[in-house]
C-alpha cells in the first residue's frame, strides 16, 4: 500500500467511521445532482437561471457584463483553470511525480479517478443534451453541450481528488484543511466563471459541481474500502506499518 493511502491513525474503528461519513456525503451529492436534473429537465429552474444570467450583464448591453474590463478578463484567465489543457497538464504531471516517487497505486488511483471523471461528464452531457444558453452573448467560444458543466464537473473531480490525497499524507489539522480548502477554492472559482462569462446556467454549473463531487466521493470510497480489506486480509502489515511510523517519528524527534 503506499504512502498516499496509509493511514495514520491505523485504528480501524475510526476508518470505519470515515467510511460511513463518506458514504453519506457521496449519497447527499447523488441525491441533489439528480434532484437539480429532474428540475431542470421539467423547465422549474428556468426562471433562476435566466435572472441569474441577466443579472450578471449590463441591462443596456447584454453583450457586456457587470463590474470593470479587468473582471473579465480575470474570469477569462480564471476559466482556463477548469479546462481540458490545463487539467490533463496537471493530472499528466501528478501521476509522473507518484510514478517516480514509486507510489505506482496511488498514480493508478488519481488516474482512474480523473479519467472515470471525464468520461462520466461526456456520458451525462450527451444523455441530458441541454443547449447552451442563448439569453445573452458568450464571452469565450464553447461547443458542446451545456448541463452539467464539464468545467465544473472536472474541476471538482480533478481538484477534490488532488486536495484528498495532498491532505491525507499529512500530519497536521491545519496542513489537511489548507489543501482540501485550496481545492475547494479552485472549483468554486471556475465554476463561477462559467456562469459569468455567459456560457453555462447556474443549475449548469451546480450540477457540475454534485457530480462531480459525488464521483470523487466515490473513488475515495473505494480506496478507503480497498485499504480496509487489505489490512483485514494482511494483519501483519498493518503491525509492521505501525512498528515502521512509530520508529519513523521517534527518531525524527
Amino acid at each position: 500500500m503506499t504512502e498516499a493511502f496509509r493511514p495514520r491513525n491505523t485504528d480501524p474503528s475510526r476508518r470505519s467511521h470515515a467510511i460511513w461519513w463518506l458514504g453519506f456525503a457521496m449519497s447527499l451529492l447523488l441525491f441533489a445532482f439528480i434532484r437539480l436534473t429532474c428540475e431542470m429537465l421539467e423547465g422549474e429552474t428556468r426562471h433562476f437561471d435566466e435572472m441569474i444570467l441577466l443579472g450578471l450583464r449590463q441591462s443596456s448591453d447584454l453583450a457586456t457584463p457587470i463590474g470593470p474590463v479587468w473582471l473579465t478578463k480575470m474570469m477569462t484567465d480564471l476559466t482556463a483553470l477548469g479546462g481540458t489543457t490545463v487539467l490533463s497538464l496537471i493530472t499528466v504531471l501528478v501521476v509522473l511525480f507518484l510514478g517516480l516517487r514509486g507510489s505506482a497505486h496511488t498514480a493508478a488511483y488519481v488516474t482512474v479517478s480523473i479519467l472515470g471523471g471525464w468520461l462520466l461528464s461526456t456520458v451525462l452531457k450527451i444523455g441530458v443534451a441541454r443547449p447552451r444558453p442563448e439569453l445573452v452573448p458568450h464571452l469565450v467560444v464553447v461547443g458542446d453541450f451545456s448541463f452539467p458543466s464539464g468545467h465544473a464537473m472536472l474541476s471538482a473531480v480533478t481538484y477534490l481528488t488532488l486536495g484528498a490525497l495532498l491532505s491525507r499524507m499529512e500530519q497536521r489539522q491545519s496542513l489537511k484543511l489548507f489543501h482540501l480548502m485550496t481545492a475547494f477554492l479552485l472549483t468554486v472559482i471556475v465554476g463561477c466563471s462559467r456562469v459569468y462569462l455567459g456560457v453555462h446556467y447556474p443549475t449548469d454549473v451546480v450540477g457540475g459541481w454534485t457530480a462531480g463531487a459525488a464521483w470523487a466521493s466515490l473513488c475515495w470510497l473505494v480506496s478507503h474500502w480497498v485499504l480496509l480489506a487489505s489490512k483485514a486480509d494482511h494483519p501483519a502489515d498493518d503491525t509492521n506499518d505501525s512498528d515502521h511510523d512509530g520508529g519513523r517519528i521517534s527518531e525524527s524527534r
